[in-house]
Order: C-alpha cells, then structure tokens, then sequence
C-alpha cells in the first residue's frame, strides 16, 4: 500500500497511483489428485485462493501429477508442472498464466558447478493480456474477452485513493466518468452513454456490484470506500446478457478480499490532510482476518471513517468552509470452506455519509464561495447483506446469490418559496423569500441470482443462470424549514423483474471465439402517487397508477480472432434496456416508458512482457431516452427525451521500458446527439434543446499516468505513483435551462510511499496545480435559472499518512 507526494513542479504532469503492497503468498493445504491440467489447475486456484489461466488451451489437455501437502502458491505450481515443459508465470499479485516453457539455452561449459535449472514458476511483471475478467461470469482471460474491459488490481491502490470512493474509479479509468453533487450523491456513466445530471426514479445506467449483489438500482451511486479490494473491474458497453436492466453503459464490480483461514492478520493505518483554502481533513481504519477453524473457516472484519475538510465558504451567512463531509462505515465478512470444492461467504457491510452543506461555488470571487440563505446538507446512509455459495465439479462450477440492499438518501436545496404549495404552477412572487426543498429517498433491492457455468481454455465454455429482483423506492418532498414543512407530491415505484439468461462460447476454427448469448426478462412496473390524493396526483395521467409488464429479450454475439500469442482482435454485438415507471411533475404524477440501446463494436489487444495496449470503436443508438430533468422551477422530474446515437473511440497504452517503472496513458472520445427530440413530451418549460450532445458526455477524456518502484536496501523500499486526468467539455442536461457548459478541466496527483511490506510511511497530493475547474454546473436546481453554479476541484491537498501491517 503506498502513497505519493512529490513537489516537483515537472512531474505535477504526472500524478497519484496508488502503489502495490507485495502479495502474502502463504502457504496453503494442497489436495489435488491426477488429473488433466484444466481440473487439476482450477482445483488449485480454488484452494489456493489464486487466478491462473492457459495461454495456449492445449496445455489444459496435459496430464498433472497428484499433489498433496501445504505449498505455496508459486511450490504448488511448479511441482505441478515439472517435467511438462511448461511453467507458470505470476503476472499480478496472486494471479498466474501457464504458457510453454522458452527454449532452453544452447548449453555452455561452466567452471564452477553445474547451473540451477530455472524454476517453473517466473514472477514477471503484470501483463494486462494476462488478467482474468470474473465479471465475465466465466473468468475469461482479458487477452480472450470481446469487448472493452479495464482491471485494476486491488493490491496498487494506495489507502488515499481507496479512501475517495468512487472518485478513484473515476481517476483510473478514463472511460468512467461522474456528476459531482457530493460523495453519496452522483451518478457514474461509461463510455458516453449518460442521461442527465439528476437522481430520480430512473434506473442508473451502470450497473454496480458488489462481489455477487447489486449495489444500487433507482438511487445514486453510494460512494463506498475501497478499501481492503481484491480488484475492480470495469466492463464498458452494454451488459444485457450478463447483468439485465440497467447496465446501459456498463458494468463496475468491486471485488472484495476474502477472509483466510489460514493465517491470523491485521492492518492499521491512518493519516491527516491540508487543503489550501479550506480545512483539514483526517482519516482511518483497521482491518482484522482471524482464522475459527484452521483451512476451513475465517473471519475479516474492516472499520473506517474519515473527516474531508470543507473548503467552500457562505458569504451571505458569514461562513468558511461550510462543506465538511464526515463518513464512517465498516464490513464483516465470514467464509466457510467445509470442502476444497465449496465454499460459502457472507458479508455485510454499512456506511453513513453526512454532508454539512453543498460543495457547489459561483463565479463571483474566487470560485470557492456563494451566496446561500439556508444550509444545504445532505446524507447517504447504505446497508447490503449477502449470501453466496459456490460448488465446482472439476471444470463446472454452480454460484447461487441472494443479496439485500438499503439506502437512505436525504437532500436539503435552497429555494424560492412557492406562492401556493398545492398549486406548485403558479409562478413564485418576486420577493418571495428563499426556503428549503426536501427530498427524501428511500430504496429497499432484494437480488437473487443462479448459474452454471463451465470454463475452458482460451475463452471457450457455456454459462446458464436465472435471477429474481424487486426494488422499491419512496420518493417524499417538503417545503419550508425543518419545523414547519408542507408536505409536496411524492412517488412509489416498484420493479420485478425474473430472468433467465445464457452464453456460449466455442473455438468454430483454431485461434477464434465465438460467443453467442441471449437474455429473456419478465418486468411487472407499479407506482403510486403518495402525500397527496390519487385524484389530484393522477388527474393528466389516469393510468399512471396502473401496474405495467414487459417482457423483452437481449440477444448478445461476439467474434474473438488471436493471430498471435501477443494479439486479439474481436468484434461484439449487445444490447440493454431500462423499465419505465412513474415520475412527479410539479404537482402530479406522469409515466415514463423504459429505453433501450444497441451497441456494435471493434476493437484489439496487443500484450508483452514490456507494452500492453487496446483499442476500441463502437457506435449506440439509444431509442426513447430516459432523463431526469427539472421544470421550470427546479421539481426534478423524469421525462423520455428522445433519441439518440453515441460514437465512441478509446484506447489505452501501458509500457514497461525498465525494471519498476510503468507509464500509462489512455483517451476517450466521443461524439453523442439526439436524432429525435420528444419535444411532445417535455415540459414545455426545458426550452430549445441542443441536438448536437447528450448531457453529461464529455468530448474527451484521458489520462497519463506514471509508477516507479525502488529498492532503499535492508527490505525497504520506495514507491511513486502520478496521473495528469483531463475531462473535457460537457453540457449539464437539455434545453436552454441546463444546457450549461462544464468539465474541460486538468486533475492531477502524486504520492510517494517509502517502507516495507509491514509498514510504511506515505505523503500525498493531489491537485497539484490548484486548478479550480467546473467538476459540475449545478448545486441547487431551484436556483439554477437565477445562478451561475460551479463545482471546483478540491484546492490543492498535502497530506501524510502511515500504514502498520500485523
């Protein structure tokens, strides 16, 4: 775990990685029998706890040795493949591929005694082509997967970045990008497909996961800090097949560590920050994984919190620094493993955010105050409990889910008081003093899921599941202060869903993949108007209280072609889709209808042991756009706001010219428009829209970003991470009221971490140019007519912080 900071005015071009804490590579009870290398090899990850792939599927046909015994991962492996002619070579902290051994040397007459034979395990720098993709739901070789993915590797995430959420997504993969209302608040999008800047009864776009459960489905991204991660993997383009409603743009998984049951051990760590222009800001945790039952049952417990200074001030009220956010959460996980080919983990975990006021400016002074009459704070409390049992047969393996998810979101905007709370058309008096819009929204997701899959070489097998979801979600809103508020229209909806789903994938001639796959869904849609009557709520909208069903499938088909060891080329057809419900508008209720997308893409991977790069194409057309959009006085409301078509191009280059340096660079670019505006359907207070862009779509996006691991001597070590991250030009929403302009700004960071893998001491910075940008147009939609609304980039931030490892 390590942390950088550096103030070198030249690398602030470059900025903070998080950098890797060696892997524990513990030894573990080994029981593997004699069996061809594909059984044998998957019986050994699931013991050892460790990913391994083929690079050549033919070697899954070898016949291995029986093995018994406590090896560590790299003994197990090399006993194993003795006298094979192959070996296994660990590409990333507890992750290995096997390939043909190189040729040996022409031999040399030596003077001294005969030279040691080199093992058949080689620890080599990470290979990306090399990383398996487990949201695939087949662990597929990311040399092997159609389609745009990023993986990043738990064990390179410093303690500071894990301590910004998501943010550290957002930082590390150009194609994620985010709105910027608060942690707990946002919404995250992939590639370009984005739909507005509001949290409201629409399904997001991405789906998230947490392990196995569903994170969120009508709520905002919760913001859950990353700490104590296996990976995070980042899927791009629509994951219908695989993942169902609501995974439009793509997929984010966090993998989490698992407990071991095999060794007792903790980490402490802790640190305080100084923000230039603002106050200081501390956090910390600690993780414990304790061992019940030696090789068969664990517990690992995690406990954190954290205080972010605030750095906006409040110039009506006379206040600095009004936007603190304090968070504190934790997570206990238990993992049962009665048998080498079974395991059962439960996990729950909790986190409370609480905003003090918004983060948002204005242009007036020095774009780090506004003008506010009232506080506007905000919290985000989330719970998820779930259950996951999985059982292998040799190459098959089952997995059955069950998760439950709850979230609590309070929002407190700024306003001007409504001349007649029941009649919310009739326009605001021009001295009406300014008051408090409340927005309470409360959402309960009960997940299930099946599957069975089989895994072979090179991409190839075959995945069959079912899976059952209901979410309920409650959206109340008030008028006034804390103590005297009216009650406004407020909504009920509610989803089913039931799914069945699939995937194949066969070699039709050597060196291809082809995969086809296809999702069947059963949506049953109610919604009810609530604080209000059914008569008035439901006046223009009779039906809208109706309950709805849709049955849709998603048919999905890819092509992998490997002309070489070092290169793929894939071509990738899917789909997705979003339900529809019922939204408020002003003072009554109004269906929306669900949207759909198709994406085709293009795209290839080159990967070697010094340089690992992608490229992808794709083009999506978005049919009857969902968007959460405000009215003419600032009611968020849901709308479908047309159509659309997003072109998108990405790639990404890692090289390793030397020993422990890494550079990185990657750039997004997309171009998005509506073909067919709903101009029937809006309000007709959105005003003129802009056809050339979807909101929220950045133009570019990139990063470049800089690792360099050194040895101090006596096991002490230094580490370097940096990124420059640039976000282009955007606009806010549609229509002449939030067609305003955003992004187009420079992030950047560093951090230097020097210790060893039991201790370390880290300093940070970030925003090391003290840029303030506009990460968001928007703090409060009530005043979004009258105001011209920013949200800076945290000012520059130093920090230092120690890690303790037991």
């Amino acid at each position: 775990m390590v942390r950088v900071r550096s103030s070198v005015p030249l690398i602030a071009a470059l900025a903070v990685a998080a950098v890797p804490a060696a892997a524990q590579e513990r030894p573990a009870a080994i029981e593997v029998p004699a069996a061809g290398a594909g059984d044998a090899v998957r019986l050994l990850a699931r013991q050892a706890r460790i990913s391994i792939g083929f690079r050549d599927p033919r070697i899954a046909r070898l016949r291995l040795r029986a093995l018994r015994g406590r090896y560590t991962p790299a003994q197990a492996l090399e006993r194993l493949l003795a006298g094979t002619g192959t070996v296994a070579r660990r590409v990333a902290p507890a992750s290995y591929v096997i390939e043909p051994a190189p040729p040996a040397p022409r031999p040399v007459r030596l003077a001294g005694p005969t030279a040691r034979p080199k093992p058949a395990v080689q620890v080599a720098q990470s290979a990306p082509g090399d990383i398996i993709v487990t949201a695939s739901k087949r662990e597929i070789p990311l040399s092997d997967y159609p389609g745009g993915a990023q993986v990043i590797d738990g064990d390179v995430l410093s303690l500071a970045e894990a301590a910004r959420g998501t943010d550290l997504i957002e930082s590390r993969a150009a194609s994620v990008n985010s709105t910027h209302l608060g942690p707990g608040r946002n919404k995250l999008f992939i590639r370009g497909i984005a739909d507005s800047s509001f949290v409201g009864p629409t399904q997001a776009t991405v789906g998230q996961y947490w392990g196995n459960s569903r994170i969120t489905y009508s709520a905002p991204d919760p913001s859950l800090r990353l700490y104590d991660v296996k990976s995070i993997e980042v899927l791009e383009g629509p994951q219908g097949t695989l993942y169902g409603a609501g995974s439009l743009g793509g997929v984010v998984r966090v993998v989490p560590n698992a407990p071991d049951a095999t060794a007792t051990s903790g980490h402490v760590w802790g640190g305080v920050q100084a923000t230039q222009h603002g106050d200081p800001s501390v956090d910390g945790g600690v993780i414990l994984n304790a061992p019940i039952i030696e090789d068969r049952l664990a517990l690992r417990v995690l406990g954190f919190g954290g205080v972010e200074g605030g750095y906006i001030d409040d110039r009506q009220r006379g206040l600095d620094d009004v936007n603190r956010v304090s968070t504190i959460g934790g997570r206990i996980a238990l993992r049962y493993a009665p048998a080498s080919d079974l395991t059962i983990d439960l996990t729950g975990l909790g986190q409370r955010i609480v905003g003090d006021d918004s983060q948002y400016a204005d242009r007036l002074t020095d774009g780090l105050s506004r003008a506010s009459g009232i506080p506007q704070p905000y919290r985000n409390v989330y719970w998820l409990g779930d259950v996951v049992v999985r059982k292998t047969w040799g190459p098959i393996e089952w997995t059955s889910s069950i998760g439950y998810s709850d979230q609590h979101v309070f929002e407190q905007f700024e306003g001007v008081e409504l001349a007649d709370a029941a009649s919310p058309i009739i326009s605001p008096a021009r001295d009406a003093p300014q008051t408090a819009f409340a927005q309470d929204n409360r959402i309960a997701m009960l997940t299930a899921e099946m599957r069975l899959a089989r895994r072979d070489g090179a991409g190839a097998g075959w995945l069959i599941g079912a899976s059952l979801l209901h979410n309920r979600a409650r959206v109340a809103r008030q008028m006034g202060p804390a103590f005297d508020r009216t009650r406004l229209t407020g909504v009920r909806n509610s989803v089913d869903e039931e799914t069945l789903y699939g995937e194949y994938a066969l070699h039709p001639i050597a060196s291809t993949t082809l995969t086809l796959g296809g999702r069947l869904t059963h949506t049953s849609l109610g919604g009810r108007s609530q604080d209000v009557s059914e008569a008035l709520a439901l006046r223009v909208d009779p039906r809208a209280g109706d309950m709805r069903e849709e049955t849709r499938f998603l048919p999905s088909a890819a092509f992998v072609w490997r002309p070489s060891d070092q290169a793929s080329l894939f071509l990738r057809y899917q789909e997705g889709f979003r339900p529809g419900g019922i939204a408020v508008r002003q003072d009554y209720v109004q269906r929306f209808a669900g949207d759909r997308v198709a994406t085709y893409e293009a795209g290839g991977r080159i990967g070697s042991r010094a340089m690992d790069g992608t490229l992808t194409v794709s083009h999506t057309r978005w049919r009857s756009i969902q968007a959460d959009i405000v009215d003419g006085f600032g009611f968020p409301t849901t709308a479908n706001i047309g159509d659309g078509v997003i072109w998108s191009i990405g790639t990404s280059l890692r090289w390793r010219p030397v020993v422990g340096l890494e550079l990185d660079a990657a750039l997004y670019l997309n171009d998005s428009r509506i073909t067919q505006p709903a101009l029937s359907i809006l309000p007709a207070s959105t005003g003129a829209i802009d056809q050339s862009r979807l909101p929220n779509v950045a133009d570019r996006s990139g990063r470049i970003g800089l690792r360099y691991a050194g040895d101090l001597g006596r096991g002490e070590r230094f580490d370097v991470n940096g990124y420059t991250r640039y976000i282009g030009q955007s606009t806010l929403g549609i229509g002449t009221i939030l067609g305003r302009l955003q992004g187009d700004y420079v992030d950047t960071g560093l951090e230097l971490r020097v210790g060893n893998d039991r201790r370390g001491i880290s300093l940070t910075a970030t925003n090391l140019l003290d840029a303030r940008g506009n990460r968001f147009a928007l703090g409060s939609p009530f005043l979004i007519r009258e105001q011209e609304q920013i949200t800076p980039l945290r000012p520059r931030t130093i920090g230092i912080h120690f890690d303790f490892t037991y």
